[in-house]
């Protein structure tokens, strides 16, 4: 029987051989969460790049557990801002507020 690798594997190993690609992922990962609002999209875009970097690196780095920072990042997770934030700054990122062009009443 052959085994195949996942999307999310081959996602996670394409970053870390592409480090210079995650910039502009992680600026992709929050335009579009601006537009749909699909957390449990961007939680596990977010995991896959901190697999990619290394969770056990960025736990420390966050001032989480692994397991603490896995269960923030998972489909069902529901972190805290101060989580999410201090993730982010782990990762070399920090959330800053962009002006909408123009809000629309749909």
């Amino acid at each position: 029987m052959r085994n195949y690798r996942t999307f999310t594997d081959v996602e996670e190993s394409y970053f870390r051989e592409h480090p210079e690609e995650i910039d502009d992922y992680i600026e992709i990962l929050f335009e579009e969460y601006a537009k749909d609002g699909d957390t449990g999209a961007l939680l596990s875009s977010m995991r896959v790049l901190g697999r990619a970097i290394g969770l056990t690196k960025l736990a420390k780095e966050a001032g989480m557990s692994r397991k603490g920072l896995q269960k923030a990042l998972s489909e069902e997770g529901n972190p805290e801002f101060a989580s999410v934030t201090a993730i982010l700054r782990a990762m070399g990122y920090k959330l800053t507020p962009k002006k909408l062009d123009a809000l629309t009443n749909s």
